[in-house]
C-alpha cells in the first residue's frame, strides 16, 4: 500500500490531516549528521509517519511509491525526503530505539534478518505494534459479544461489526500477525488452511 490515503466511496469525507509545525521547515527534509539533532529529527519524522498512516489507515508503506505523497513530500516547499534518508528513518524504527514502530517486508522467498531492510523498501508502519492490535481485536471481541464464536478473518476487517473500529481494512499479514500474539497468549486459535482461516477467541 502507498502513502496516498485509500479511497472510500461511502464514507463521509475525512478532516484532512494536520502536518506538525517541523514540516514546514526545509531542514527537516535532510537527516541531520550532528547526533543529538538527528535523534530529535529521527523521533519527530517516526511521530509524523505514524500519525499520518493512522489518519489514513495505512498499514504499510513502500518507500518508493511514498516519496512523491504529502507524506514525504511539501510541494509548498518544494522540498523532499530522499530515498536513502527515508530508508534512514524506517530503519530507526525498525530497532529498539525507534520503539520497533516499523518492520521491514521481505519479499517472498526472502529470508529477511531482523532489521534488514526489505526489497523495495516495504515496511509495516505500527502506529500499533502487533501486541497491541492483538489487544484492541481482544477487546473488540469482547464488546460485540463474539467470544467463542469462530470469525473469518474479512469478518473481523470487512465486516459490518468493525466498520468503525481501527483495524477495519487491516492487511491480512498484519491481522494474522496480531492474531497469532493472541493465540500466544492463549485468547485465541485459528483453524481453516491459508486463505480461508477462521479464529475463535476464548
Amino acid at each position: 500500500m502507498s502513502a496516498s490515503p485509500p479511497r472510500q466511496q461511502s464514507s463521509p469525507p475525512k478532516a484532512a490531516f494536520s502536518f506538525p509545525p517541523h514540516y514546514a521547515f526545509p531542514p527537516f527534509f535532510t537527516l541531520q549528521p550532528v547526533a543529538s539533532t538527528r535523534a530529535s529529527q529521527l523521533l519527530s519524522w517516526s511521530s509524523l509517519i505514524q500519525s499520518y498512516c493512522r489518519h489514513h489507515r495505512i498499514f504499510s508503506l513502500s518507500l518508493v511509491d511514498a516519496l512523491s505523497t504529502p507524506l514525504f513530500t511539501n510541494a509548498t516547499l518544494g522540498r523532499s525526503l530522499s530515498l536513502r534518508d527515508a530508508k534512514a528513518v524506517l530503519g530507526w524504527m525498525t530497532s529498539p530505539e525507534g520503539g520497533h514502530r516499523a518492520e521491514w517486508i521481505p519479499t517472498s522467498g526472502h529470508r529477511k534478518l531482523k532489521g534488514e531492510e526489505g526489497e523495495g523498501g516495504r515496511a509495516w508502519i505500527y502506529w500499533r505494534r502487533p501486541e497491541e492490535w492483538a489487544t484492541v481485536l481482544e477487546a473488540w471481541v469482547e464488546k460485540t459479544g463474539q467470544r467463542g464464536t469462530v470469525l473469518t478473518l474479512y469478518e473481523i476487517v470487512e465486516g459490518d461489526a468493525s466498520a468503525r473500529e481501527e483495524f477495519a481494512g487491516m492487511d491480512m499479514a498484519l491481522l494474522m500477525k496480531s492474531l497469532g500474539v493472541c493465540v500466544k497468549r492463549g485468547r485465541g486459535q485459528i483453524f481453516g488452511s491459508e486463505g480461508s482461516e477462521g479464529v475463535k477467541f476464548f
